[in-house]
């Protein structure tokens, strides 16, 4: 059967797996009475919750006679790792682009890499139902971008459909017929190159990596020559060409729908996966044992930003979470770095700490949250900066912003990024009553911004970022304008005293919730940080009264998240994360301690 490979790329939230999920209902993937979730790629917990998509996925499915395996990919540029290798599996992209939005940070990011690696796209423009559509101008901005990728002559002459992937059709003209998604089918057959199949032995080129509870550790990837089938011997090449181990293959299975189905044989072409490994991991050759030649694999772009996981060392330690051990958590982060290139793992200052570099705080923020799931305790310092040395000049990541705001609030984002060191780039009208401001900014000063911006255009801005370049560094950056009320004593925390804290500064705890000392319970109004005392009650009398101060009424607490926690502390803070809790402290609990730290840090 003829084969397709492409792989759907677009910015965040421009509708790829929403796209998908159309192409496999049409294409009759499903039974007529099949119940499938909606986005059905989104297969696991935090995908669903957050509405994004993670990790990339291959499905399949059969148009006139040809299959056409597909890859969804991440839109976030958190997970741009994941997108850089999906890219060697395929020979073609559908590029989707938002109807109203345009092109955004993140398609330039995948586009870019995809027009250096020779492939030809498929523009599609979304959600062009939309009442603030704009169809020619985002196209002339495609081809815009295009010409400032560096893109070659062939690559220019791109074919360019339109349509709503919600609404289930797609057209070479944006009036329609708006029947079905079959004109982007014909298109990726007419349009994309069969797989280049090369001759000799069987190779493959491991582009992802899962673990499977039956069948071990599962190696995803095309093959490039030859074919394979259960039983045959190979041995995995990492990417210097030195053996990395030998084993037989106990299973192939390609991807049909949205099932894995054991295969007899895989032949070259094909994207399927292949279990019976143990340690060969992403950017690995697998082939037969007399082949000591490794396929050619990209590097990945380096991480930018490191976080410190620590065992969680604090008074209610241990009371929700069962993975408490340093040797646990360095067991998880490791197994974790396996899989996702995009994340370095480092042993820490101290036996019971790691380093952990990731591309940006989603990231980081989304392993923290499915290590708190499997009942992990942990205590996360402030995300840091990696700097680069280059010419005895020193380095630091600068990130390329993108904020749509309303006109009224320009005035203030354009004020506080130039604070933050951050240069204005361009300046544009993008619809009615709003504006697009694009900056080059520090990634350190980025680092909590974020519910900054939301706080200062009440909501309204739309805010997207990725990494520009190394440039130097810009110097010292304004820190946390407040400072913290820290708990001076351990217990349960009181109504009546969090009631008579408030005017000291907004909450960040309920009543009744186990407090201990050095922990932190609220926001200061001012720049210091206060020790006060939240377990203190009222003192009660025998004697009655009728007066205004019985019933206490408390403000609702200012409640973090995870990531608004992580850019939310200060250098001498942890976030204390736990299955049930997220709670903020000071490193050094014990108020004398503080104070020793606070004059040594002065004195150097």
């Amino acid at each position: 059967m003829p084969l397709r490979n492409i792989a759907i790329i677009a910015h965040v939230d421009h509708g790829k797996t929403t796209l998908i999920d159309v192409l496999l209902r049409q294409s009759g993937s499903f039974r007529d009475n099949q119940r499938v979730e909606e986005r059905a790629m989104d297969s696991n917990d935090l995908e669903r919750e957050r509405g994004i998509t993670i990790l990339a996925k291959v499905t399949s499915l059969v148009w006139k006679d040809t299959r056409i395996n597909i890859v969804d990919t991440p839109g976030h540029a958190d997970f741009g790792g994941e997108v850089e290798r999906i890219l060697s599996m395929v020979d073609g992209v559908v590029i989707l682009v938002d109807a109203a939005e345009g092109p955004m940070p993140q398609t330039k990011f995948v586009l870019g890499k995809a027009l250096a690696q020779g492939l030809r796209p498929i523009v599609a423009i979304n959600k062009i139902d939309r009442p603030d559509e704009r169809h020619l101008e985002v196209l002339e901005e495609i081809f815009d971008l295009f010409i400032a990728l560096d893109a070659k002559p062939e690559q220019l002459d791109f074919p360019v459909l339109y349509g709503s992937a919600k609404q289930g059709w797609m057209s070479a003209d944006p009036a329609g017929p708006k029947t079905d998604l079959g004109p982007l089918l014909d298109k990726v057959v007419e349009y994309v190159e069969p797989p280049k199949v090369e001759a000799g032995p069987f190779r493959m080129l491991v582009t992802t990596i899962e673990r499977n509870p039956f069948l071990g550790r599962v190696l995803t990837g095309r093959i490039f020559s030859g074919s394979v089938k259960a039983g045959d011997a190979i041995h995995s090449l990492g990417r210097d060409g030195k053996e990395v181990e030998k084993g037989r293959v106990s299973k192939v299975l390609a991807f049909r729908g949205l099932e894995r189905t054991p295969v007899d044989v895989a032949e070259a072409g094909d994207i399927v996966a292949i279990a019976g490994l143990e340690t060969s991991t992403v950017a690995d050759t697998l082939t037969i044992p007399s082949v000591n030649e490794p396929l050619p694999s990209r590097p990945i772009d380096p991480p930018t930003l490191s976080v410190t996981f620590r065992i969680n060392d604090g008074p209610l330690a241990g009371r929700e979470g069962d993975k408490v051990q340093s040797r646990v958590i360095r067991d998880r982060l490791l197994r974790e770095a396996e899989g996702n290139v995009a994340i370095k793992v480092t042993e820490g200052t101290d036996s019971d700490s790691f380093e952990v570099a990731g591309r940006g705080e989603l990231q980081l923020a989304v392993l923290i949250e499915n290590m708190r799931r499997e009942g992990f305790e942990l205590t996360i310092g402030r995300p840091r900066v990696l700097l680069r040395e280059a010419n005895g000049q020193k380095l630091e990541p600068i990130e390329e912003v993108i904020i749509d705001v309303d006109d009224e609030h320009t005035g203030i984002v354009v004020q506080k990024l130039t604070e933050r060191k951050g240069d204005l780039v361009e300046m544009r009208a993008s619809g009615i009553g709003r504006t697009r401001l694009r900056f080059h900014v520090p990634t350190r000063a980025l680092i909590g911004y974020q519910p900054e911006l939301l706080s200062d255009t009440r909501g309204t801005a739309i805010f997207n970022r990725l990494f520009h370049e190394y440039a130097p560094y810009k110097g010292p950056l304004p820190g946390r304008r407040t400072g913290v009320l820290i708990s001076n004593a351990t217990g349960t925390s009181v109504a009546y005293a969090l009631w008579n804290l408030e005017e000291r500064g907004p909450m960040m705890i309920d009543p009744g919730v186990d407090v201990y000392e050095g922990m932190i319970i609220g926001e200061h109004t001012r720049d210091n940080d206060l020790e006060v005392n939240p377990l203190k009650g009222k003192q009660l009398t025998n004697i009655r009264t009728t007066s205004k101060d019985e019933a206490v009424r408390l403000t609702p607490p200012k409640k973090l998240t995870l990531e608004q926690s992580l850019g939310y502390i200060a250098d001498d803070e942890f976030v204390e994360v736990t299955p049930k809790s997220i709670r903020l402290r000071k490193i050094w609990l014990d108020p004398n301690e503080r104070k020793k730290q606070t004059r040594a840090r002065a004195a150097g």
